[in-house]
């Protein structure tokens, strides 16, 4: 049996070998970070959002591409389309899932904004947010936000009224805006997660709870394969809590390095070599709002795999000892 062609890798991409193919590789080579960039915003899963891919190169493969104007959009349409089939029995799964859902963490140091105009959309407290909206809402969300599409090239995407994309676009905006306070910059989001770390290391629960806001909430998933906590842990009080009860044996043995997932700063916690835990916060004014752990071995592919050098990271102090 023949072997289906596969979707090209970044690394396939280039300039000279697209050009000797008649397959449609040169139209597609040229979008397939956006639309990876789609897929995943719309999924929360990397390993999705590579399946969206190959699907789409398939598709694309089998279309009379000569009738095709516009490639990019017609890739970008497909995209979508696909996604929105998908992130409904997406959102099933998730809500079965053991214990609490996060978004699935990407390396973006290469990459800050994954095909983006912009990567706001690409924050993981904003992908959590969007996985309350509806498929056809975060659609539009994804593509007026993070890609900056019109809103009536988005409606001929979604197959749409112009005024009703605007609509989605307003809801989903205000979902986002009442969902989560207004971040601080990355220098300081990294300058919290340092401290939250150092302070945590050390047992230092008084500089631990000042780093946090009243309301912060603390996420862990684990997938049901992995000890976590089971449901998220709310309030200043009671996360400054558990943080100290965990610390007694969470930073024994490790190392510790900081990474770069999803546009922010992340600490990548490894035993014997191998990443066990990831972890990041969302801040703003008032302090750290969320705090969330990826302990879920799918979950920390991409940090694991990914090209930063981890030697350079922080080294723990003698409570991680």
């Amino acid at each position: 049996m023949a072997e289906k062609p596969q979707a090209p890798s970044s690394a396939r991409l280039g300039a000279e070998e697209a050009g000797e193919y008649d397959d449609g590789l040169s139209a597609f080579a040229g979008v397939r970070p956006r639309l990876f960039g789609i897929a995943y915003r719309m999924l929360g899963s990397a390993a999705e959002a590579e399946d969206v891919v190959q699907d789409v190169w398939l598709r694309w493969q089998s279309t009379n591409r000569k009738v095709v104007e516009n490639p990019p959009a017609f890739l970008a349409t497909t995209t979508t389309r696909v996604c929105i089939n998908l992130a409904q029995s997406a959102h099933t799964r998730h809500e079965t899932y053991v214990g609490t859902w996060l978004p699935e963490p990407v390396d973006t140091s290469s990459d800050p904004g994954l095909g983006a105009e912009r990567s706001e959309a690409l924050k993981l407290a904003v992908l959590l947010l969007l996985e309350k909206l509806s498929p056809t809402e975060r659609a539009a969300y994804v593509l007026r936000e993070a890609f900056d599409y019109s809103y009536d090239q988005i409606a001929s995407i979604l197959q749409m009224e112009e005024a009703n994309v605007r609509q989605l676009v307003s809801r989903a905006r205000k979902h986002i805006a009442d969902g989560r306070r207004k971040s601080v910059s990355s220098n300081e989001q990294r300058r919290l997660l340092e401290a939250f770390v150092t302070a945590a290391q050390k047992g230092d629960m008084a500089a631990l709870e000042g780093l946090l806001a009243e309301d912060v909430v603390s996420y862990a998933d684990g997938g049901g394969l992995v000890r976590a906590a089971g449901v998220p842990v709310s309030g200043r009080e009671r996360v400054k809590t558990f943080v100290e009860a965990v610390s007694t044996y969470f930073w024994k043995g490790v190392s510790v390095a900081f990474v770069e997932v999803n546009g922010q700063a992340a600490v990548l916690v490894s035993r014997g070599g191998v990443p066990a835990t990831l972890g990041t916060i969302d801040a703003s004014a008032q302090g750290i709002d969320q705090i969330m752990w990826f302990l879920r071995p799918s979950k920390l592919t991409a940090v694991s795999k990914s090209g930063q050098d981890l030697s350079e990271g922080h080294t723990p102090g003698p409570a991680a000892a």
